[in-house]
């Protein structure tokens, strides 16, 4: 299938390298030429400055990787010319065009999945079955920590001009380590209010959030704590459940989740597949994302997820 990538940074550069890998050639890139990455990858790829232009090539899916403050002016005109589409997380800065781009994909048909890569991380996958199992009992309380020293992500480029450091691009530490927000959701069921207290504490001379206390309380009744911020070393990628009958624990940084039942008093301990890396959940997300566009399978994070993410940023950031 023809498949248009939009905006040629950290991310869609890492679309366009695993679609390649998965055989899939017939990519169009659309960027603005403001990506402070090397262009030899690129090779012979067809490459658009506009997006009318590039959505003139006709292509039947489109990958929305630019910054997230211009998610939908690429979003709605592609669902308007009936274009499936893979939303960066978070879908938007803003719910003010949600509805337009809800509007547009009603009218051509098209489907999204929106890109938050953890829902096909094999350890938080088990720990989905895991708790619908019953597994440890009801859950009542979930922590997350999440800890990275945003220097350290895209070495080749001045941090404080990346997207993840500027408000005008949709950054923050809320935004672009959201995660949480909708693997949560998916592990815990809805969140029925959220607040936080937010601040730029660091000397990193950002003009964004560096660092989030944020407090959740799911429909079910559990609590939850999320802790974001770009200043830590070494990084910390954490989730523990707590439930009436165990504990829940996974670690981002081997991939290992671990589970305590208090009746044996012993932690039964499920290991990454053999081979695992970072990379492997975007190529399975890709893979999906594909048998979405072919009509295999339905999205596993839907655009009703993505804006709920957003709706819970903006309470947040209230």
């Amino acid at each position: 299938m023809k498949i248009l990538i939009a905006g040629f940074g950290s991310i869609g550069r890492r679309h366009l390298r695993n679609l390649l890998a998965m055989g899939q050639n017939d990519i169009v890139l659309y960027r603005s030429g403001r990506s402070t990455l090397p262009t030899d990858e690129i090779g012979s790829i067809p490459v658009e400055t506009s997006l009318k232009a590039a959505l003139a090539h006709k292509p039947e899916a489109v990958i929305v990787a630019n910054p997230t403050a211009l998610h939908l002016d690429v979003a709605i005109p592609a669902a308007e010319a009936g274009c499936h589409l893979f939303l960066e997380k978070p879908v938007t800065d803003s719910l003010a065009r949600v509805d337009e781009l809800r509007a547009a994909m009603s009218r051509s048909g098209a489907r999204a999945l929106v890109g938050f890569q953890f829902r096909f991380h094999p350890g938080l996958r088990r720990a989905a079955l895991l708790l619908q199992e019953g597994a440890i009992g009801k859950p009542v309380s979930a922590q997350v920590h999440w800890g990275e020293y945003l220097p350290d992500w895209h070495p080749w480029e001045d941090y404080r001009q990346g997207y993840a450091a500027r408000a005008d691009l949709g950054g923050g530490v809320v935004r672009t380590l959201s995660h949480p927000l909708d693997y949560l959701r998916w592990l815990m069921g809805e969140v029925k209010s959220a607040h936080a207290i937010t601040g730029q504490v660091s000397n990193l001379e950002l003009t964004v959030e560096d660092v989030a206390e944020i407090g959740l309380r799911f429909v079910n009744g559990a609590l939850g704590n999320v802790h974001l911020n770009y200043i830590q070393r070494p990084p910390q990628h954490t989730l523990q459940i707590v439930g009436t009958n165990g504990t829940l624990q996974w670690d981002n940084s081997d991939g290992m989740l671990r589970v305590y039942a208090p009746e044996k008093q012993t932690w039964t301990l499920y290991a990454v597949p053999e081979g695992f890396d970072r990379n492997v959940m975007f190529m399975d997300e890709t893979r999906h994302f594909l048998d979405v566009v072919q009509g295999k399978a339905e999205p596993v994070c839907t655009l009703e997820d993505g804006i709920r993410v957003v709706e819970l940023i903006q309470q947040i950031m209230m």
